[in-house]
């Protein structure tokens, strides 16, 4: 069986990707997998309290995406890579990608700047695998409605996520050895089963 992988989740709020995580993480644990569940921001007590930060202050497009990945580079340090070197896999709801979507696509912030960041806070790790919950930004609206109230992100227009969804298929388009896209407004058994499947070659 092979050894520890990084495996990120993305995609809108209402993807389903946080139910999927648990579907991908309660299967791996039936084949005797160790694995660490995690997500961004957050996953540290720090990095959580970044979190409540980023999602209810108000505050600049510059100090947000700095304190993203000031939180992610704690959640490195103390979670995810620890745990990749114990040999456990790490599944992460959201990771980089997400920065790249909401404040590259959503909210304009240059490319540049994140990439600058990234290849400070993580120059030698990327994700083995992500999964990209793609769902129309109605929908994933609709289902964020009926089970909790909006925080900073989820209270944007629509037009903020057709770009936040535009980036994640940009890059979901430019890095295909990674991306796997899996279609989110279907049931989320059927996209639960095309997860797994997808997951196989992994478990040889």
């Amino acid at each position: 069986m092979s050894g520890a992988r990084f495996i990120t989740f993305e995609g809108l709020d209402g993807a389903g990707k946080s139910t999927q995580l648990a579907t991908l993480a309660q299967a791996l644990h039936a084949r005797g997998i160790v694995v660490e569940v995690t997500r961004e921001p957050g996953g540290t007590p720090l990095a959580e309290s970044i979190r409540e930060l980023v999602l209810r202050q108000d505050m600049g497009l510059e100090a947000e995406t700095l304190l993203i990945f000031a939180a992610r580079a704690e959640h490195l340090a103390r979670r995810i890579l620890p745990a990749l070197a114990a040999g456990r896999w790490v599944l992460c709801d959201r990771f980089t990608d997400a920065t790249y979507a909401y404040q590259c696509g959503g909210r304009g912030l240059a490319e540049e700047a994140i990439a600058v960041l990234e290849q400070w806070v993580h120059p030698q790790l990327q994700p083995d695998a992500t999964f990209l919950f793609d769902v129309a930004p109605a929908i994933a609206a609709a289902r964020r409605g009926a089970v909790r109230a909006a925080d900073r992100f989820e209270s944007e227009q629509l037009a903020f996520f057709e770009r936040v969804r535009a980036m994640y298929l940009r890059r979901a388009a430019a890095q295909p050895q990674r991306f796997i896209v899996l279609d989110a407004a279907a049931p989320a058994a059927e996209v639960g089963a095309q997860m797994l499947r997808a997951c196989e070659p992994w478990l040889r």
